[in-house]
């Protein structure tokens, strides 16, 4: 029996290394289901620490299946995010969002100006405080990618990164919540107080509003919808026309406006001034909004046929086949005015607005199958990772640097997987994926990972912390709060964000969603905590990942 669970777990093959894989994983997992503290947790980074453990004690992986599965988990990990972030972030930089990338751009870069100095004075290995830095933060994708790049470089694995990663991770996640008090504290906010500013100036959401606009303007008389449409230029869906005699109509952009005519509008509010040019403009009440004749029905029918994804509404031609009309896309949650250069993608949720039968018909058009969305579409993702190898590992000569500069697989993959994300719908390449899938293969790569860092880095773990490492807990720190105190003073005071949005730009920064969870429960009546998370996120994801390669290819 003895000899039995020595070659079952400390004989070096690859059916050992599997189930000392799957055992860390396994046990990483539980501890981070019941270790909590007020509903905070560090998450799948328990998965690191086993590993560690286990290693500590002569648990280890071999060489081949070490890098097979820290390689592997590692695309996996970062090509999902990709994907999920890929649609929102080039928009991410319109209107307000630029304001907010650039503070969050100021974080990261902060962050890595300190680790140089910290590193230049305390005689500490870049690769390790690069390490350091990635645990202070709390990202492990940038781990990820200073160990890839370590590897790529110098033919060898790196336990210090690791092991820098996890000695300043615990604070790096206390210290981002941290960072908000103090905020918090200087500026004597008033969470209650700041809530009710907000709303006094948002005064409405920024939803699109329904109006009722009576036709009053001779030169709109007889005119068509599609010639309204064409002179107003602004963002609006004519859901019906009310004629004089009260009977209601679904227009088409052949249908005809006369005087008197009452048209129902959705609409940005924004838009108001230029709709009253039409005639007397008044806003629906909330509570007749969903008011419809009994020949008129309004559906949210699913988009599931891949020949309508990356089709604009206009290419579909629904308005002039059928008496409907598509006023709402609900994608990934969120409410989208349906202009007619709009871009449908799989999964989207159309509000269509009509005649039961006509409705009914665009329903077929769509597909409207929930089963087929169930059903995940692997070929966008490995297609997409087969690209992002390529490129990651495609050498790129820079002056300066004595041998070519790779994205990496991380940095490859990234890349593909934004671009895929946000463009691949144009090309009838279908990304979509649900949120319980979309996560399982992201925590998977995780997972698989972790498991294979840590079990990497555990033999010389405790040496580092004995030998000195114990100071890389204080640098951790350092990292962790100055960029965060500077550029939240500064995004307050001068910047005039609510603290609201600030905490969100913070968690961002970061990408930390303990910080986040922690920002939105701050508030009950706003989400600006979560749009600006979901604002800097993309960017800042990206930069963390590219800042920890450059950082080893260029200082170590």
């Amino acid at each position: 029996m003895k000899d039995f669970l020595y070659s079952l777990f400390l004989q070096p093959s690859v059916s050992q290394s599997l189930l000392v894989l799957v055992l860390t994983v396994a046990i990483g997992l539980f501890l981070a289901d019941k270790l909590k503290v007020k509903n905070m947790t560090l998450g799948v980074t328990w998965i690191l620490f086993t590993g560690i453990f286990l290693s500590h004690f002569g648990l280890r992986l071999t060489p081949q299946v070490a890098h097979f599965a820290k390689d592997f988990g590692l695309i996996l990990f970062v090509y999902s995010i990709g994907l999920q972030v890929g649609p929102s972030f080039f928009s991410s930089f319109g209107k307000g969002g630029l304001k907010l990338n650039m503070m969050a751009a100021s974080i990261v870069l902060l962050a890595c100006i300190l680790t140089l100095i910290i590193g230049t004075l305390s005689g500490v290995e870049m690769s390790t405080m690069v390490g350091v830095m990635s645990g202070a933060v709390t990202n492990t994708p940038s781990l990820g990618a200073a160990e890839q790049a370590f590897s790529d470089a110098f033919g060898s694995d790196s336990g210090s990164i690791a092991a820098g990663y996890a000695v300043a991770y615990p604070l790096g996640v206390l210290g981002i919540i941290f960072s908000m008090l103090v905020i918090k504290w200087v500026f004597r906010i008033n969470n209650k107080d700041e809530e009710k500013h907000i709303l006094e100036q948002q005064g409405t959401n920024k939803e699109p509003i329904c109006v009722d606009i009576l036709v009053t303007n001779n030169n709109i008389n007889s005119q068509t919808v599609r010639w309204l449409h064409h002179t107003c230029n602004v963002d609006m869906v004519i859901s019906r026309i009310i004629h004089e005699d009260k009977s209601e109509e679904v227009p088409t952009a052949n249908t005809e406006i006369h005087l008197g005519d009452t048209l129902r509008v959705l609409c940005d509010r924004d838009h108001l001034d230029t709709l009253m040019l039409i005639g007397d403009v008044k806003e629906m009440p909330s509570a007749l909004r969903q008011s419809v004749s009994t020949q008129l029905i309004s559906r949210r029918i699913v988009v599931t046929k891949p020949e309508w994804n990356g089709k604009q509404i206009r290419q579909l031609g629904i308005n002039d086949r059928f008496h409907v009309t598509i006023t709402r896309v609900n994608r990934a949650g969120i409410d989208l005015l349906a202009t007619s250069d709009l871009h449908l993608q799989i999964g989207d949720r159309v509000m269509v607005v009509g005649d039961k039968n006509d409705v009914a018909k665009v329903a077929e058009i769509f597909g409207n199958e929930l089963k087929r969305l169930d059903v995940p579409n692997l070929f966008p993702i490995f297609f997409g990772i087969v690209l992002g190898v390529i490129i990651g590992l495609m050498p790129i000569a820079l002056p300066g640097l004595s041998q070519p500069f790779k994205l990496g697989l991380a940095g490859g993959s990234l890349i593909v997987a934004i671009l895929i994300g946000r463009f691949g719908p144009y090309h009838h390449i279908v990304t979509f994926s649900t949120t319980s899938a979309n996560m399982m293969v992201r925590e998977l790569g995780i997972s698989l990972f972790l498991a294979a860092v840590g079990l990497g880095a555990g033999e010389s773990f405790v040496p580092a912390i004995v030998g000195g490492g114990y100071m890389w807990i204080l640098y951790g720190v350092i990292i962790t709060l100055v960029p965060l105190l500077i550029v939240g003073f500064c995004a307050r005071k001068w910047g005039k964000l609510d603290y609201f949005t600030l905490m969100g730009m913070i968690a961002g920064s970061t990408t930390d969603p303990p910080a986040l969870s922690y920002a939105v429960a701050q508030s009950d009546n706003t989400d600006k905590a979560s749009v600006a998370y979901a604002t800097v996120y993309p960017l800042t994801m990206f930069l963390r990942v590219m800042m920890a390669q450059l950082m080893i290819l260029l200082l170590c």
